[in-house]
């Protein structure tokens, strides 16, 4: 068996998952950094980390992936959920194509790959499991009907899952950033800014490294006693 603790990012090459990556790699994790798409960039961010890509998506099975990582290393400490999907559209006139497209990715992926996790874990003594949620599931937002909704799910299958899966040594959160400075906000942000500051009480947009950094405290020893919550990382938006 690996010495090391090991840690699965899905979505590790978006701009939050690689950040997340980064930082479990410093904390002495083994990374598999997890791709849909991009075996490219995701193989180039595990050789920098010393660590393995793997594809894991949700048109595939979770189980069967999250297993070839725990058969190549005998252990599962952490899985992390950096997968998310955003489409835009007027909450009258949402096509639910799109509504759907938004849930499989962001609900029910989730509820897939957490349950995978948990099948492992279990007979293994326990882990940890942290997916990005969105201070959207609490405040909504104009144009993000089923994105809101679909993250505001994914809170009470947060808590749900902590609920059963803490007594047998697993711990659940989310962390739910607020305005990141990254290419999924890049046009919010650059058409309101002035007026979306005002609305953060520490008056500044946050960066990957602030959400990644929450991540990786969840997934270390400072934790060991958080099970269920869902952290807000917004500078006082909420």
């Amino acid at each position: 068996m690996n010495s090391r603790p090991v840690a699965v990012v899905a979505g590790a090459t978006g701009t939050l998952g690689q950040e997340t990556a980064k930082l479990l790699a410093r904390d002495g994790f083994l990374l598999y950094c997890g791709y849909n798409c991009s075996q490219t960039k995701a193989e180039e961010l595990a050789l920098k980390l010393d660590g393995k890509a793997f594809k894991i998506s949700a048109e595939g099975d979770p189980l069967e992936a999250l297993e070839w990582v725990f058969n190549q290393e005998g252990r599962l400490d952490a899985v992390i959920n950096c997968v998310g999907l955003n489409i835009e559209g007027p909450a009258a006139l949402l096509d639910f194509e799109v509504w759907r497209k938004v849930f499989d990715l962001n609900l029910h992926f989730a509820f897939h790959l957490t349950q995978a996790a948990a099948r492992i874990m279990i007979p293994s003594g326990g882990g940890r499991i942290i997916h990005l949620s969105s201070a959207a599931a609490r405040l909504g937002g104009r144009g993000q009907l089923n994105y809101a909704a679909s993250k505001a799910a994914l809170e009470r299958l947060v808590k749900g899952f902590a609920l059963e899966c803490g007594p047998k040594g697993i711990l659940i959160n989310a962390v739910a950033p607020g305005i990141i400075v990254s290419p999924m906000t890049e046009r919010i942000v650059s058409k309101h800014r002035q007026s979306l500051l005002e609305r953060i009480a520490s008056r500044r947009f946050g960066s990957p490294m602030d959400v990644a950094e929450a991540v990786a405290f969840l997934a270390g020893p400072g934790a060991s006693y958080i099970n269920g919550a869902v952290l807000a990382v917004d500078g006082g938006l909420w």
